[in-house]
């Protein structure tokens, strides 16, 4: 389950796939991560295709129905929103391809940009555009493949009673540090402890521009930091008084949502059919990046082309509640 997930290092989460079961549309479990110790990276045997001619426009692979198993390993490193499908997704590849091994790593989408940047690694996963976290030469050499529509929903901890809405504003106000007691939002007379994410974070930036459009979040007052969604989800539940931000896939794990209360934005229910529907605006697109063009018939691009294809696009994906973004009939 999530909470499995460790703060593990400086930024780094990770879970090397190996031949293994598949982990877990609403209320569905998230994939169970590997124990606690971060995996050696793998050998980086899946070399990208050269950067030159590539630009930070989008790509879509081709799906493919079943996977092309290609052997060898890639890492793929970066948003710890979207981790929980590429683990998932990994995982079923490497279950009917066992001459591949997929490394899945956290560290917020900033890391995970600036390493598939350096060519580290060969996917970086981010919650925002490249361009929003690199220089611009860096920016133009990624291609970004985006292979699902995700949401984020503000949550509290269970002792906040009487708090089911905020209205954009008072959640700007609550997270600049202007409202710091609950009972000036109809919940109990009690301090509000913020939950922060690194700078690096894709959630954290996504939150910012979405909902605060950009205003200064405060720096005084009861805040913490933490460095993935799954840190922050165990970090709400265990401190009074405290909110934060995850990923649909962490609130909906039913270890998970029992110990939290999600919130209403604007009085809109933070479900996928309402951010399919456009009516709940705190989503964005999940976006893989990789240096450069997949060399065709590299593991980089069969894994892509896979995560495109019907069993992730019609299973996969909906199952840790995000949205496809190819109709699967």
């Amino acid at each position: 389950m999530i909470n499995g997930y460790r703060r593990i290092g400086a930024l780094a989460l990770a879970a090397t796939l190996v031949a293994a079961a598949c982990s877990s549309a609403g209320a569905s479990p998230t994939p169970t991560p590997a124990p606690t110790a971060t995996p050696t990276p793998a050998a980086m045997t899946d070399t990208p295709a050269a950067s030159t001619a590539s630009t930070s426009t989008a790509s879509t692979p081709t799906p493919a129905a079943t996977p092309q198993c290609v052997s060898g390993s890639i890492t793929t490193s970066g948003s710890t929103a979207l981790q929980p499908l590429i683990d998932a997704a990994g995982k079923q590849y490497v279950k009917e391809c066992p001459g591949a091994t997929i490394t899945v790593n956290g560290g917020g989408s900033g890391t995970g940009l600036s390493q598939v940047a350096q060519g580290a690694v060969q996917i970086g996963e981010s919650d925002v555009k490249a361009e929003t976290k690199l220089p611009a030469a860096d920016a133009a050499k990624l291609v970004d493949h985006v292979i699902a529509k995700q949401g984020w929903i503000m949550v509290t901890n269970k002792d906040v009673t009487g708090v089911t809405n905020l209205t954009t504003q008072k959640a700007t106000d609550i997270w600049t540090g202007k409202i710091t007691n609950w009972k000036d939002v109809g919940g109990p007379d009690m301090p509000i402890v913020l939950i922060f994410r690194p700078q690096s974070s894709g959630t954290r930036a996504t939150f910012k521009s979405v909902v605060l459009h950009g205003a200064t979040e405060a720096t005084g007052g009861q805040t913490l930091t933490e460095d993935s969604n799954g840190a922050v989800t165990t970090a709400v539940t265990k401190t009074n008084g405290s909110t934060s931000v995850i990923g649909f896939a962490y609130y909906n794990d039913p270890s998970n949502k029992p110990l939290l209360n999600g919130l209403q934005l604007d009085g809109v229910d933070a479900t996928l059919a309402n951010m399919t529907a456009g009516t709940y605006k705190l989503s964005a697109d999940g976006n893989l990046y990789t240096l450069g063009t997949p060399a065709p018939g590299s593991l980089t691009d069969a894994f892509l082309a896979y995560l495109m294809g019907p069993e992730v696009q019609g299973t996969i994906i909906p199952s840790l509640s995000y949205a496809p973004v190819v109709p699967v009939k």
